[in-house]
Parts: structure tokens; C-alpha cells; sequence
């Protein structure tokens, strides 16, 4: 997944509210990716928001990412993903801030930019990322 990439594609000793941002912005950048692709993405993101149905599905989705992000988390920290919260919690925290994204991206109708809403999305979060 987009998400997953942009966990593993940064340098190991970044702080984990970067990488996670970055995962993040990565997915974000792709639905924001051109005019004519941003419109397309736009209607499928709030079609899947609005269908409870694509919603399950997609909440599914989430949690598959969690367990990829919460991996990569605990390999750059030398944690153990079962035996540690702070994975999970960390890959939790960024999945709220990518479904807070899509949702108020989806609810301007496109009128804001999903990747510049990314890195107000971490700034609650990020103390106690790089905290943990």
C-alpha cells in the first residue's frame, strides 16, 4: 500500500511522527495527484465514506495497513510488535489522521488540498510519537 511504502521508504533514524507523516502525505499526495485524477479520486473517497457497506471494507483495509505500519514501526525502533504497545498506538495514531484527512477533504468537496492537510493532521500527535 501507498501508506506502507511511505513508512519504509525514509531513512531508519527519522523521528516516528516523520516517517508516519510521510506514509501518510504519500497516500494523501496520490488522491491529490493532478486535476482530472483528484476529481476521480475525490468521488470514490466519498462514495466509500458514505456507503457503509465500502466503509466496513475499507476500515478492513485500515487495519491491514496498522499491522504493516506498526511493523516497520517496531523494526526502526528494535521493538517488539507483539510484546510493545507503542507500535500499534503509534500506527493508530496515523491511521486517525488519515481517515481525519480524507474525511475533511472529503467533506469540502475537494476545496482543500488533502496532502497540505497532512502535516496539521500530525501536529497533535507527533510529542508523544516521537515520545514513545
Amino acid at each position: 500500500s501507498a501508506v506502507q511504502m511511505g513508512i519504509s521508504g525514509g531513512p531508519p533514524a527519522e523521528p516516528p511522527s516523520t516517517a508516519l507523516r510521510h506514509a501518510v502525505w504519500v497516500a494523501m499526495a496520490a488522491c491529490a495527484d493532478g486535476a482530472e485524477h483528484a476529481g476521480r479520486a475525490l468521488r470514490v473517497v466519498q462514495l466509500i465514506l458514505r456507503t457503509p457497506a465500502l466503509r466496513a471494507r475499507f476500515l478492513e483495509h485500515q487495519g491491514q495497513w496498522r499491522d504493516d505500519l506498526a511493523a516497520e514501526t517496531a523494526r526502526r525502533r528494535g521493538l517488539d510488535p507483539e510484546a510493545d504497545l507503542y507500535p500499534r498506538l503509534a500506527a493508530g495514531a496515523a491511521l486517525v489522521a488519515f481517515d481525519t484527512v480524507l474525511r475533511r477533504w472529503s467533506d469540502s468537496d475537494g476545496a482543500e488540498d488533502p496532502a497540505a492537510l497532512t502535516d496539521p493532521a500530525f501536529a497533535p500527535p507527533a510529542p508523544a510519537l516521537d515520545a514513545g
